[in-house]
């Protein structure tokens, strides 16, 4: 009762509580909230600011204010939870804006938050002139005793996970390198997992993503690099696959080309193929988009292109639901319809299992048992 599924069932089996309200719901697909993996509610879409611009331009309370915005366009287009996955600049932001959503103040899907990401030193954006230090978009920390406090002070200040990124495009020539030693990460991991809090690692190449691996991460964010070899390295050991396929795609296309009418670029046959290998490896898949790239509310754009990139309806709607669940440790709480739960419901037209597109014609939001949008007359 309250917020949590009181039964579940075909009707006549499932015992309905005394003064139910009924909403008929005929044609349509009722199935759990769905859970985003990777966003970032600070960010806005890069074609309306580039993300440099964003980071140094935008006062603070503009960048809540698009964020305000985001949560309520998230929460109806049917994600009821979210992990986000770093302010990029905007410090704890996120911390409030959870506690926003939780108190009521404003809508949005529950969050799970990072704060203000892991970077080492000289490796994360924006860069300028070198005699200038630029605000950065994530908090830069080094070896043993720094990387302590700072994994500590984020968990202190309100972070549900610690994102680090093992690697970024500071090679010579602008090529993804890994950034942290193999010691540093798995002590990042040590000092999180010892107050309570998973890793994720942002990683695009094969030995980032393997130093990540090795160390205890719990998700690997992009993975464009990813070999078989690496995929199949997470497979054993559980390691969750978070491929971003949505947020390349549209950087793609803001920087000119044209889909369906020009030949795909590298960058989008290397994701594909990528994201074909963790398929083969058996590597468990993450629904999330790096949503805030593109526009929030927009989530099942990631969905449609895991299917176009070769994975089934289904399993795209178990990533997105069940799936995300038992990554995110909420699998108690959430991801399925089933007495107990919290009652987390969207329904659709269509079904989503033959077609994920039909998750766009949302007609239901329920968070908690609060109805947030429900079908029209």
């Amino acid at each position: 009762m309250g917020d949590r599924i009181a039964s579940a069932g075909p009707v006549g089996r499932a015992p309905l509580p005394a003064g139910a309200r009924i909403i008929e719901l005929t044609g349509m697909t009722l199935l759990p909230g769905l859970i985003e993996g990777h966003s970032h509610l600070l960010l806005h879409p890069y074609d309306e600011t580039p993300w440099t611009s964003q980071v140094l331009n935008e006062p603070l309370a503009m960048r809540v204010a698009y964020a305000v915005r985001a949560a309520e366009a998230t929460l109806m287009a049917g994600v009821t939870t979210m992990r986000d996955l770093g302010t990029e600049g905007a410090g704890y932001a996120d911390v409030g804006l959870k506690r926003a959503i939780e108190e009521g103040v404003i809508a949005g899907p529950r969050l799970l938050v990072s704060t203000r990401a892991i970077v080492a030193t000289g490796s994360y954006q924006p860069k300028g002139a070198p005699e200038h230090e630029l605000p950065l978009g994530a908090e830069p920390a080094d070896g043993v005793d720094e990387l302590t406090r700072v994994v500590r002070d984020q968990m202190g200040k309100g972070a549900d996970w610690i994102k680090v990124y093992a690697d970024y495009r500071w090679g010579p020539a602008g090529e993804a390198l890994p950034t942290f030693t193999q010691d540093e990460l798995n002590l990042i991991v040590r000092v999180a997992n010892s107050g309570g809090r998973p890793v994720v690692a942002h990683a695009s190449s094969p030995e980032a993503m393997r130093r990540a691996v090795l160390a205890g991460v719990e998700s690997i964010e992009h993975g464009d690099g990813g070999t078989p070899e690496v995929f199949r390295l997470m497979g054993e050991r559980g390691v969750a696959f978070c491929p971003t396929i949505a947020a390349g795609d549209a950087v793609t296309q803001y920087a000119g080309w044209q889909k369906g009418t020009e030949p795909e670029p590298g960058r989008i046959q290397r994701k594909r193929d990528s994201f074909r290998a963790a398929l083969d490896a058996g590597t468990p898949i993450c629904f999330g988009g790096d949503v805030g790239v593109y526009p929030h509310g927009d989530n099942v754009r990631e969905l449609e292109l895991m299917v176009e990139y070769g994975m089934a309806p289904v399993d795209a709607l178990l990533a997105a639901t069940s799936r995300n669940a038992l990554m995110l440790h909420l699998e108690e709480d959430l991801g399925s319809v089933r007495q107990g739960l919290l009652a987390d419901l969207i329904a659709v037209r269509g079904d989503p299992t033959q077609d994920v597109s039909a998750l766009r014609d949302v007609v239901l939001v329920m968070k908690g048992g609060v109805i947030w949008r429900e079908p029209r007359d």
